[in-house]
């Protein structure tokens, strides 16, 4: 979870109280609708089971008004107390989340506590119980992070956990590059601007033939008054060798500082000469 200041924060960002944006992937109001649901049918389950359980001990002859009471003392106990616990106990996560791959977390990230959990186990019996789950859709739909009633009244989110694996694209360096590549200076490109570069190369391939040609032209004319020499080759091959010298160096450079350690490993690790055995 990356956190990023407040002016680059993208739509799925949560402003914390040191004034910092969190990059998070929030569940989708559908994905916590699924998840939803399948915990009010285990919830309603597990009550048709002791309700079931108490009505054949017919030897206690209960009365009406302790019949009720029972009654109620069941509900609170599997519609409030049972969620409160279990969301505590296992840091945000149910039944049902965690079947959709979900969490409950606080919204600056951190762990829920007992005290999250039961607001919102509390507000979830009117929002998901009493009216259907229709105001829990309601307030999802509007949030702009896909939060119910209970989840604003006690700053929590959904986040989701399964992240969808994104293939890594290695862009190589091409043929006419060779010999510039040896002396080519790119140290001086911005980072944001390199970002930029790799991310249009990656999805280069998925870009219609113009708008891959428009791209590739402008950010080759934001990078090259940081290259030098310029190669006079087409707009993408210049991003293409850009990125693929930085990696080479940058590569190189994490090799030589990790053979760098590795040899002061026995002088770091070494005690003084007469330092005493403790």
């Amino acid at each position: 979870m990356a956190a990023q200041p407040e002016t680059d924060a993208p739509g799925d960002a949560f402003l914390v109280g040191e004034a910092v944006r969190l990059d998070v992937r929030t569940a989708s109001v559908f994905l916590r609708a699924a998840g939803a649901a399948i915990d009010v049918l285990a919830t309603l389950l597990a009550v048709a089971l002791v309700l079931l359980a108490a009505v054949n001990v017919a030897a206690l002859q209960l009365d009406s008004a302790l019949g009720q009471a029972v009654g109620v003392a069941i509900l609170v106990t599997f519609l409030v107390i049972v969620p409160t616990v279990v969301e505590t106990a296992s840091s945000g996560r149910s039944l049902g989340k965690l079947a959709i791959g979900a969490r409950v977390v606080r919204d600056d990230g951190g762990a829920i506590q007992a005290r999250h959990a039961f607001v919102r186990a509390l507000v979830g019996v009117l929002e998901i119980y009493l009216t259907f789950g229709g105001l829990a859709l309601a307030v999802g739909f509007l949030n702009p992070h896909g939060k119910r009633l209970g989840d604003i009244l006690a700053g929590t989110h959904a986040q989701a956990e399964r992240v969808p694996h994104v293939p890594r694209v290695v862009t190589g360096l091409p043929m006419e590059l060779a010999d510039w590549a040896a002396t080519a200076d790119v140290a001086r490109l911005p980072a944001p601007l390199a970002r930029r570069i790799a991310q249009f190369l990656a999805e280069a391939p998925h870009l219609v033939p113009d708008s891959r040609a428009r791209l590739a032209g402008t950010l080759a004319r934001d990078a090259t008054p940081y290259v030098s020499p310029v190669p006079d080759v087409a707009p993408e091959a210049l991003l293409a060798g850009i990125v693929a010298v930085r990696r080479h160096r940058d590569a190189t450079a994490l090799a030589l500082e990790s053979e760098r350690m590795r040899a002061l490993e026995p002088v770091l690790g070494a005690r003084p000469a007469g330092f005493p055995e403790r």
